[in-house]
Order: C-alpha cells, then sequence, then structure tokens
C-alpha cells in the first residue's frame, strides 16, 4: 500500500483499492504503529474518508474512496484546522467549509475538537486578545459553508438583522427514495419534545413557523438529491421536512432514514450569501457539493 503523502509529518493519503474495514486497513498502512497508537488516532478525529471524519474502527471502506490520515498532533496544533477549512477571512468575520463529523460548538462531551475552538486557537496565533462568535450552527454531521463572528459587536448585529443579512442560503439533500413533484415547498409549525426531537405540529400557529422550497436536482429509484432553500432557520427544520415529505435524509435515524449509503448524513449546506456587516458588501461563498451524494440517473 503506497501512499502519495505531501508531508511526512502531517498528512497521509491512501486510496482504497479494495472492501476493507476502516481499523484493519489503517493497522495495514501504518504498520511502523502499535494497534493503540492507531485507534487513538482514531479516536480523536485524525482519520478523514472523502469528505467526512471517521471514528468508527467498522467503518467500511469501499473501492475509490480516499483515506487520509493527520499524522503529527503538535503540527495539527500549530496550524492546521482539523476537518474544516477557511474560505476567507478578514478583521470581522471567518467563512468556513466544514466537514461532516465536526462540531460546531462545544457539548459536554466534546470541548477542544470543535470548529469554535480550533478557530479561536486560530485567531490567536495573531494575538492573544482575539476572540471568535458563533452567529449561527450546522448540525455536526451536516457539512459546508458556516459562518463566525471576530467580535461581540459584529455577532449582535448579524444575528439581530439575519434575515435582512443573508440573502441565501441553500443546502443540498440527498434523501431516500425517488421525489415525484419536481419543486415545491413545506410549510409547518415546530416543535420540540422533551427527547430534543423536533416534529411539525399539525395546529396552526402551534410552534415556530417553517418554510422549506425544494428543486429535485437528481433522482433515481432510491435516491432523489435536492437543492434546498430555507425561508426560515430553525433547528433541524430541513431534517423534519424531509420526512413529512416521506423522504428522509439519508443517513438520518433520528427522523426516519432506514440506511445510510454513503456513511454520513446526507446534508450540506452548499451557498451562503450575506452583506458584510461592517462593509455593506454583498459576498458568497459556495461549498462543492460532496461526491458521495451524486446520484447515478436511471
Amino acid at each position: 500500500m503506497k501512499s502519495n503523502h505531501k508531508d511526512q509529518n502531517k498528512t497521509l493519503k491512501y486510496n482504497v483499492k479494495e472492501p476493507s474495514e476502516l481499523l484493519p486497513f489503517l493497522l495495514k498502512a501504518m504498520s511502523n504503529r502499535s494497534r493503540n497508537s492507531v485507534k487513538s488516532i482514531l479516536t480523536r478525529g485524525q482519520v478523514t474518508i472523502d469528505d467526512h471524519i471517521e471514528t468508527k474502527h467498522n467503518y467500511a471502506l469501499q473501492p475509490g474512496q480516499t483515506v487520509t490520515i493527520l499524522k503529527n498532533k503538535a503540527a495539527i496544533k500549530e496550524s492546521q484546522l482539523v476537518g474544516m477549512t477557511i474560505l476567507y477571512e478578514d478583521e470581522d468575520i471567518i467563512v468556513i467549509n466544514k466537514e461532516a463529523g465536526l462540531l460546531s460548538i462545544a457539548t459536554q462531551k466534546e470541548k477542544i475538537r470543535t470548529a469554535h475552538h480550533q478557530l479561536m486557537d486560530h485567531v490567536r496565533l495573531e494575538g492573544p486578545e482575539n476572540r471568535i462568535f458563533v452567529v449561527h450552527r450546522l448540525d455536526k454531521d451536516t457539512s459546508g459553508v458556516m459562518m463566525f463572528a471576530k467580535s461581540e459587536k459584529v455577532k449582535r448585529m448579524l444575528q439581530n438583522a439575519w434575515k435582512e443579512k443573508v440573502k441565501e442560503r441553500t443546502y443540498v439533500a440527498l434523501v431516500e427514495g425517488e421525489v415525484k413533484k419536481s419543486k415545491g415547498y413545506i410549510s409547518s409549525w415546530l416543535k420540540e419534545s422533551s427527547t430534543h426531537l423536533v416534529y411539525s405540529s399539525p395546529t396552526k400557529n402551534d410552534g415556530q413557523h417553517a418554510i422549506t422550497h425544494f428543486k429535485v436536482i437528481q433522482s433515481n429509484n432510491s435516491f432523489s438529491l435536492l437543492e434546498v432553500q430555507l425561508e426560515t432557520g430553525r433547528k433541524n427544520q430541513i431534517r423534519v421536512h424531509m420526512q413529512d415529505l416521506g423522504h428522509p435524509v439519508v443517513g438520518d435515524k433520528k427522523y426516519g432514514s432506514t440506511g445510510n449509503a454513503i456513511g454520513r448524513l446526507g446534508l450540506h449546506a452548499k451557498v451562503l450569501v450575506f452583506t458584510h456587516p461592517i462593509t455593506g458588501k454583498l459576498l458568497r461563498f459556495e461549498a462543492p457539493v460532496p461526491k458521495s451524494f451524486l446520484v447515478k440517473s436511471k
């Protein structure tokens, strides 16, 4: 197994030639390391498959996939952002392309391996007083364009005028089954249960009003790739509305999905267009659709 790595210390890349589980593949790829060392590289989220971070030992690799291993944790601390790339940065904002599997912000269990924490470290390289503020979130398993503010003032300006500032938020969703209607929209009132499951209330004005527009890009008997535009940005909105449509997002067990053909959640924030809070300029950012989402036509 040959690696075509750029930098001995930082990344190793391997092309998958035959089906295998991830841990045995890594043990073979890094035969100079102990089993425990390889396991900890996996557990710490240093392994990416195509477009998502993978920590499961028994993840089923398929021929044609690319496995990237970030080797040196010390090198990462200084400059390497794990699970994301910076698309744009100025004095006021940072825009990133987040991979599936990376948390936007800290949880009880995970404090450090988050987009927010890494960007905080990133801006503090320039000055210890620098900080990063969360403007909006993407679910851990959703990939794509996400924006952060560099000051409390800018964060407030964006959040207080979110509807006026954000001109477009386009997602792509890979959903189960063939969506027969070429385009349409779903409108409902969303509520959250005590177990944090979001659902559509049958009663008008009972909950937060949510509107999701969709358009079919590609489809076959098994899957449809939809372009989805949000008129409102509610928690888990697309995921609930796709379930309401009868076509749950691939890999979304929480909201009705029955299988996971791509090894991740089929949801990606593709386009974010907004007016810069300070300069007033219109900015547009796009994160390409993950290859695993593309549907083979009938």
